[in-house]
């Protein structure tokens, strides 16, 4: 989770000319009054101030918060947290003011970090983050992920609501986390609102490509979602370290594709990846995806240019692994979907729209009505925060802000003002 697949991944998005097709957005550091609108104070508070040189004053809290082996304290943590929650949720911020259709953050995608603790590599949750900043404009958000692990954080965090569907693909068995069994489908109004498909080691690119498209036209179908949230953990790819998937970049890229295919607002982000160099090819192939290019094999000379000898090539080659995933165990699981997905009521709990309010009365509207569906408090009261939160929105339409600042987000945003 190094820092280095970024510089990595960055450095071929230059060298192919990418960049010139993009607009590069630096949002602001999220503050902790933000990351607490999902995660608890204490919890942020001690990621603040918790260092390499005090962590053995608060072995209690470190036992706590889950801060071990897997999740270390290194110096620059709670900077390193800011930045890429940061990054999600200013990305989620430019997406509702229609400033972008699409918006990539490699840096995010931390999908393990809970309300109340880290796990698995992940500290802050910045997708869940992202997902509430949507759900101030967006009815509907479909959340999916192609990580080689279970979206575990994020499936919790909404799985009694109807307002966000969670989908994911990963391996399943004795393997981290060991959740997102295809029965475990959320309770109370999330009732058939998280959608999981466990998956045996060794899933190509064919028999990915076949569930993916399978459920995700079904989803598509019934959820009818305003706004998508993809997560491309590449540890999902052949030769991952920790992995034991088969996928090449094109059973990867081909989810990016069919997803970006709907045109819909679209935040995607990264996630696990534990064989840089692949990482970094991954993310660049579908940075090139979003974009409609087709990147050629041959890859440019850059400052990492090293790490892809022998051949220098973007593709990968597939390895020899058995598929343990029977093409009839597949259609078993996918028809087992389909029939949960058969009792998802179109449109649930918000008047289905395909436009963001115009004005800030529809939005109040909106929001008071999703208000009064919503049956959860806790989700109720991360999402909904009126009386700062129309302010906000009244102050926005008022001043007309519609250029935003390539350095960052106005102060006055409702994503980067304090609660």
């Amino acid at each position: 989770m190094k820092p280095h697949r970024i510089r990595m991944t960055h450095n071929l998005v230059l060298n192919y000319g990418l960049y010139k097709k993009m607009e590069i957005f630096r949002p602001q550091l999220l503050t902790d009054k933000q990351m607490t609108m999902f995660h608890t104070d204490d919890y942020i508070d001690f990621l603040r101030k918790v260092t390499p040189d005090n962590q053995f004053q608060y072995l209690r809290e470190l036992n706590r918060y889950n801060l071990d082996v897997d999740c270390p304290v290194f110096d620059g943590l709670f900077r390193y947290c800011q930045t890429y929650a940061g990054g999600s949720v200013g990305g989620a911020y430019r997406l509702n003011r229609r400033t972008s259709d699409i918006c990539i953050n490699w840096s995010g995608g931390l999908h393990h970090a809970k309300k109340g603790e880290a796990s698995g590599f992940c500290y802050v949750n910045d997708i869940v983050l992202a997902i509430l900043e949507l759900l101030k404009y967006h009815a509907r958000v479909l959340y999916i992920d192609i990580d080689i692990h279970h979206g575990d954080g994020v499936e919790e965090a909404f799985y009694t609501t109807d307002r966000v569907m969670c989908v994911s693909f990963h391996k399943y068995g004795d393997y981290f986390p060991g959740t997102g069994g295809v029965n475990d489908t959320g309770i109370k109004e999330g009732k058939n609102y998280s959608i999981n498909f466990p998956l045996r080691a060794g899933i190509d690119d064919e028999s990915f490509a076949m569930i993916f498209k399978s459920v995700l036209s079904k989803v598509m179908e019934t959820y009818r979602p305003n706004a998508i949230v993809l997560q491309c953990g590449a540890d999902s790819l052949t030769g991952d370290r920790l992995g034991c998937f088969n996928l090449t970049l094109a059973g990867h890229g081909a989810a990016v594709e069919f997803m970006a295919s709907y045109n819909l607002p679209m935040l995607v982000l990264g996630g696990g990846g534990y064989t840089v160099r692949n990482v970094a090819r991954c993310w660049a192939n579908e940075t090139a995806i979003v974009l409609g290019n087709k990147l050629p094999d041959e890859i440019p000379f850059n400052e990492y240019y090293e790490y892809y000898a022998p051949d220098f090539r973007l593709q990968l080659t597939p390895s020899n692994m058995e598929n343990l995933n029977s093409r009839r165990e597949l259609e078993r699981t996918t028809l087992q979907i389909y029939q949960t997905l058969s009792q998802v009521s179109f449109a649930p709990s918000v008047q289905y729209s395909t436009k963001i309010p115009d004005s800030v009365s529809a939005l109040l509207e909106e929001r008071q009505e999703a208000q009064r569906d919503m049956q959860d408090p806790d989700i109720r009261q991360s999402i909904y925060d009126l009386d700062h939160e129309i302010a906000d929105d009244r102050e926005f339409y008022e001043d007309d802000h519609d250029q935003d600042n390539v350095n960052g987000m106005k102060t006055s945003d409702p994503a980067t003002v304090p609660r």
